[in-house]
């Protein structure tokens, strides 16, 4: 009752014609107290949020905790300049932000490999369910079947699942190692893969997305990581058509699951169908080069029913953020980055494998920044992530036989022996050290 008393104070007295038009309404004014000052009301905020439990988070997924660069956050998102602008319409006023999303989109395809990026989506799983409407619509809707990795990400697939209900395709979630392609030859428009996968391994699919383009004739969607990209094969090399993903990981707070960018490229033979917004290079009157949004293929207010996609538009602050998050670092400090990242993973494999617990992945060389456990008995994926819990430590449940550590950028040297620790104690092990470990691989 207090809370709820509480978040009256944000609501305004209606205009007089309109307090008698419901009894109801009428009621929850009268109980609405006296307005308070707005320091009052941020102080209140302030309570109520110090009784979040703050834990140590390795749950990953498609979000990781980062760390944004200071003139970063102090000039771009704590910049009203930046963080009020609207779709910049008007090119002539808008040519620092072009230029930062041109770069968004620079980035975007050399880290993909592909030849053309847009200017943002809104998170992955939407971005999901614009690469099979892309791919719906090259079969001109003759092909209605897409296939989705059983491996991807459930929010995703769930997205996706969302999406295709209403454009009438089936859905079939299965293992893509697995499938059989030639009899689906009439009707898969699509596949969609996610690199590295749910569990976080890294494989490599081109073998697959060759046989996927030959037996089928089939559109391959790879939905991947950044920072992973800095240091594995790109989507391009491996010979996938679409390129999806978030960029949250670049300088962007998790913020309690969104808003983050997504992002998505193609190959050349889609850029007219590619979602959203692309920034290109023109000339202005003096013939002077400037930028402009030089495909809106998206928007309804020009295509109306031909517009590529109906989800609504981008996320420029956030994908200006993260290019810059980019640009600060540049392209070896993000490869150190991720070669830090990944070489804790694989120091937590060995050290769980020394301590006798069964991983998914058989070789460190098949991890970039997740390692799961795999559990033959039902309970003990609970057990493990209530005792880590209790210590302050938030894992990933993937299903009842399967949990999953991911590491970014903030976790430490410190972070992993104390999880090696906790995981000892839980298997009834001694400790073991990292530089033990260090040393056997060295």
């Amino acid at each position: 009752r207090e809370k709820i008393d509480f978040f009256f104070l944000m609501i305004r007295r209606p205009p007089r014609s309109t307090q008698s038009r419901s009894s109801a309404a009428s009621d929850v004014y009268k109980r609405q107290p006296q307005q308070v000052p707005e320091t009052l009301l941020l102080k209140r905020f302030g309570d109520m949020m110090n009784q979040n439990e703050l834990k140590k988070c390795y749950i990953g997924a498609g979000y990781y905790n980062t760390i944004t660069p200071p003139v970063v956050q102090r000039n771009i998102l704590e910049n009203p300049q930046w963080y009020t602008s609207y779709t910049p319409y008007q090119a002539e006023i808008s040519q620092g932000r072009l230029e930062s999303l041109l770069n968004f989109q620079t980035m975007i395809c050399e880290l993909t490999g592909l030849e053309q990026s847009n200017a943002s989506l809104l998170d992955e799983g939407t971005a999901a369910a614009e690469a099979l409407n892309l791919c719906y619509g090259t079969f001109s809707s003759k092909k209605n079947v897409f296939l989705v990795s059983k491996d991807v990400f459930p929010q995703t697939i769930e997205i996706v699942k969302t999406k295709a209900k209403f454009l009438n395709v089936e859905i079939i979630v299965d293992d893509v190692s697995k499938f059989d392609y030639k009899s689906h030859k009439e009707r898969l428009c699509g596949v969609l893969i996610q690199y590295p996968d749910n569990f976080g391994s890294v494989r490599n699919y081109e073998t697959l997305i060759q046989q996927i383009k030959t037996e089928a004739e089939a559109k391959v969607v790879l939905a991947t990581d950044l920072l992973a990209l800095t240091l594995i094969k790109s989507p391009g090399e491996l010979g996938a058509d679409i390129a999806i993903g978030t960029a949250q990981r670049f300088g962007v707070p998790m913020g309690y699951g969104g808003p983050h960018a997504a992002f998505m490229a193609v190959r050349e033979e889609f850029q007219r169908k590619i979602p959203g917004r692309v920034v290109g290079i023109s000339k202005d009157a003096q013939g002077r080069s400037a930028y402009r949004l030089a495909l809106q293929t998206r928007e309804q207010h020009i295509r109306r029913e031909k517009a590529t996609s109906n989800i609504c538009t981008a996320q420029a602050l956030l994908a200006n953020i993260s290019v810059m998050y980019a640009i600060y670092h540049g392209p070896r400090g993000l490869k150190e980055i991720a070669r830090r990242v990944n070489s804790l993973a694989q120091i937590l494999f060995l050290g769980l494998n020394d301590l006798g617990y069964q991983t998914v992945q058989k070789c460190k060389t098949n991890i970039f920044d997740t390692v799961a456990i795999n559990f033959e008995q039902t309970n003990m994926a609970d057990h493990l992530i209530t005792f880590l819990q209790d210590n302050d430590i938030n894992i990933r449940r993937i299903d009842d036989h399967h949990v999953s550590i991911s590491f970014d950028e903030t976790t430490t040297l410190e972070d992993l022996e104390q999880l090696l620790q906790h995981f000892a104690k839980f298997n009834n092990k001694e400790t073991i050290q990292i530089n033990k470990i260090i040393q056997e691989e060295t």
